[in-house]
């Protein structure tokens, strides 16, 4: 399934998003997970007895994870989904086109994001002079940043007060979507709803500074993360499984031109193995997002020269990070308001 937060482009202004699922693979059509559930429930009185799905109004994916059920639960109600004489007329159903877009899940309960892919790592260390250090190879290490400044497609982002080099830095995320702890790296994948595509912004001035002291990204980091399109549920990956990660290539483009490209399939440590360490001696809850970090040679800082752009990000740039199988994600970067 691919799944999203979306309501109509002509909505009034304040408009809750609704949960839909993509009814095409190319996510060109959605229908309305709400009124599926409804019509059901009308046609058969028995669901909303027998079933909390049919129960309670399908209103969010949030929602949805904080009642207990997982997010393949809602196949469900796309399998019972029984369309009104012609599908092109049928008020549960709406063009892509007639629809604005929000992120995944709208209020992620934490963000822990990796450093996963070997070249970005390496890239980092050679700027200083250096190896990657060892443990690296051997642990899959994390930051926790702000879940209070998450975007969504097509939402402006800026770059924070006093920095110059804003960048974007192209990442898988996964949703957990159900609670564990102390899990295997071979059972952690099975808590994992759903991927989606993710921008992890930095503002590399400020980031270079604090990082000095080695605690870690700060205000270099946590001013925005972009997350979507949509979410797309695992066995709509199985069939390009490779190593530890996928063989689906990313792409992110700058104005329209391409920027940075990458695979998936290049990822040290697998999104089992990220759960595992996540979840040590702690639990993870539904809605916890994990990000990947960025994919090797998809940012700026990486190749902003080689690849002839030579800067970072300037208001009037739009970025476009692309993901096969995953969808593209849009953001406008715009000057901060002061």
């Amino acid at each position: 399934m691919k799944i999203a937060h979306a309501r109509e482009r002509n909505s009034p202004a304040g408009a809750p998003f609704r949960l839909h699922v993509a009814v095409d693979g190319a996510g060109a059509r959605w229908l309305d997970l709400e009124i599926a559930r409804r019509r059901a429930a009308q046609r058969d009185e028995r669901l909303a007895h027998n079933s909390t799905l049919f129960r309670q109004p399908i209103t969010t994916l949030d929602d949805h994870l904080a009642r207990g059920m997982r997010v393949e639960a809602l196949a469900e109600i796309v399998d019972r989904f029984e369309a009104i004489e012609a599908v092109d007329e049928d008020d549960a159903i709406t063009d892509a086109a007639d629809l604005t877009f929000g992120q995944p899940i709208l209020h992620p309960s934490s963000l822990r994001d990796f450093y996963a892919f070997e070249r970005h790592v390496a890239t980092m260390w050679r700027r200083r002079d250096m190896d990657i250090p060892e443990a690296w190879y051997r642990l899959p290490i994390f930051y926790f940043s702000n879940v209070s400044e998450i975007r969504g497609p097509g939402e402006p982002v800026w770059a924070p007060d006093g920095s110059k080099e804003l960048d974007y830095e192209l990442e898988i995320g996964a949703l957990v979507d159900t609670p564990v702890n102390n899990v295997s790296a071979e059972r952690g994948e099975e808590a994992i709803g759903g991927y989606f595509v993710m921008n992890d912004w930095s503002a590399r001035d400020l980031q270079r500074d604090e990082t000095i002291v080695r605690l870690g990204p700060a205000k270099g980091k946590d001013f925005a993360t972009t997350l979507g399109p949509w979410l797309v549920t695992p066995d709509e990956l199985a069939d390009r499984r490779s190593g530890k990660g996928y063989d689906l290539g990313v792409t992110a483009t700058i104005n329209d031109k391409v920027i940075s490209q990458g695979n998936w399939r290049d990822i040290h440590f697998s999104f089992g193995e990220m759960v595992e360490r996540a979840a040590a001696d702690v639990q993870l809850r539904a809605g916890d997002v994990l990000g990947s970090g960025t994919v090797g040679g998809c940012c700026l800082l990486e190749v902003k020269d080689e690849s002839g752009f030579g800067r970072y990000l300037e208001p009037g740039d739009e970025v476009r990070l692309i993901v096969d199988r995953l969808g593209e994600l849009v953001s406008p970067v715009i000057t901060r308001a002061r």
